[in-house]
């Protein structure tokens, strides 16, 4: 029986509160350490909301070095790395450089689909369950292109890829985008139309999680920040905190983009770099959208949320820098204008920048198993723009793991040790 097995699950952000909840259902007594306050701001909060089966290609994807050694001259750039003395940050982009392969596509995008179909599925069952109180919508996600080239390219690559995959993807063109949007006037040759994706409120879906893990038996030791761990004959044995030393059975790290600095003196590799994105809300957006879009040329999604309505993009892998690039927001103002034409830089006055750091592994997987070194410590992070949509399988795939269960999912390429 697993209700006597005790777990600390360090980290308190999407991922973090969907594995406590997985775990809590299994049975286990579960507390979640968590060193911000009790419904502070998250990586998921300001995220585009995407559950997105299309997303089958990792962020380490052939043709990214050359066209980020281009990028990274700009700060402007949808991808920009700023240069700085950092060791693990040259480790990390060499280890990027080694996946940009086609092999590494080919292995990655069928789990990619299995891990994001499966947390399609558990979405439902968790709208099913708490009345929809996080807004799913399963309305389809548009690839939106500007030019006959990028249409080419989403519908050889993408399209191509994903629908060998059992993913439906549909070219069309600018006459049948705008009739599945008929609300606003697009400046588009055409799309790539993906039925089976659906987008959410993650402001609604957060403390929906947290709610639903409070219920089911999990403790919350909020503002509490781990400063060490406790090791002993190849177990962790506790984690020295803020508020003391807390001990359990087993312990999962779901810190995100600082997971790498979380397992500091435990001689763990964690290669992982913050990628910090941006999103404006527009509060009362002069028109409606029913599906999710990305704006493809200017690497820009849009999400509609409720009433309103989200811009967001950009990945700047500049560490846990808190400065707002006005150049950046301005790239996500710029791209909305670009394929919105009614659209003024008055529809954003006013509108406060919200950014926030996806945790990136070199090769666009996240980290999901037990570290080989300790028997009793696994890795729950990593997943880049992914963490929201792969939070519920992820602690699915946790429990099955800590319950001895083969899990449902094959591990083998998010081992945690894979960089060692």
């Amino acid at each position: 029986m697993n209700n006597a097995r005790s777990v600390i699950v360090v980290g308190g952000g999407v991922v973090g509160l969907c594995t406590a909840y997985y775990l809590a259902r299994e049975g286990f007594a579960v507390t979640v350490v968590e060193r911000s306050a009790e419904g502070a701001d998250s990586c998921a909060h300001g995220s585009a909301g995407y559950v997105s089966p299309s997303h089958v290609v990792p962020l380490s994807a052939p043709g990214m070095v050359k066209q980020g050694l281009k990028w990274m001259l700009s700060s402007r750039s949808p991808f920009y790395i700023k240069p700085r003395l950092d060791p693990t940050l040259w480790r990390w982009a060499w280890l990027f450089a080694q996946s940009c392969t086609p092999e590494h596509t080919r292995r990655a995008a069928p789990l990619l689909r299995d891990l994001c179909v499966a947390a399609r599925a558990l979405f439902g069952e968790l709208a099913a369950q708490t009345g929809n109180a996080f807004e799913l919508r399963r309305e389809g996600l548009l690839n939106l292109c500007q030019t006959e080239e990028m249409l080419e390219h989403e519908t050889h690559g993408l399209a191509r890829l994903a629908n060998e995959l059992g993913v439906e993807a549909r070219t069309i063109d600018a006459r049948e985008a705008g009739a599945l949007e008929p609300g606003i006037k697009m400046k588009v040759v055409g799309a790539v139309y993906f039925p089976g994706d659906a987008h959410l409120s993650p402001r609604k879906f957060v403390p929906v999680m947290a709610a639903r893990a409070r219920e089911a038996g999990v403790a919350f030791r909020w503002e509490t920040t781990v400063r060490g761990w406790a090791t002993a004959g190849g177990r962790v044995t506790g984690v020295a905190t803020s508020t003391g030393l807390l001990t359990a059975d087993e312990y999962v790290i779901a810190t995100g983009s600082w997971a790498g600095d979380t397992v500091t003196g435990l001689r763990l590799r964690v290669p992982m770099q913050a990628g910090k994105g941006y999103s404006l809300t527009l509060a009362r957006p002069r028109w409606q959208l029913t599906k999710s879009l990305i704006l493809t040329e200017r690497r820009v999604a849009v999400t509609p949320m409720g009433e309103t309505l989200r811009f967001g993009g950009t990945m700047e892998i500049s560490g846990h820098d808190g400065r707002v690039r006005p150049e950046r927001v301005e790239q996500i103002v710029a791209g909305a204008r670009a394929f919105f034409p009614e659209m003024t830089a008055e529809d954003f006055a006013g509108v406060k920048p919200w950014f926030g750091y996806r945790p990136v592994s070199p090769d666009g997987l996240p980290y999901i198993g037990r570290f080989g070194r300790y028997a009793n410590l696994t890795a729950a992070c990593g997943h880049a723009m992914l963490g929201l949509t792969m939070a519920p399988i992820t602690g699915v795939l946790v429990a099955d793991v800590l319950a001895g269960r083969a899990p449902r999912v094959d591990l083998a390429m998010l081992r945690p040790d894979r960089f060692a």
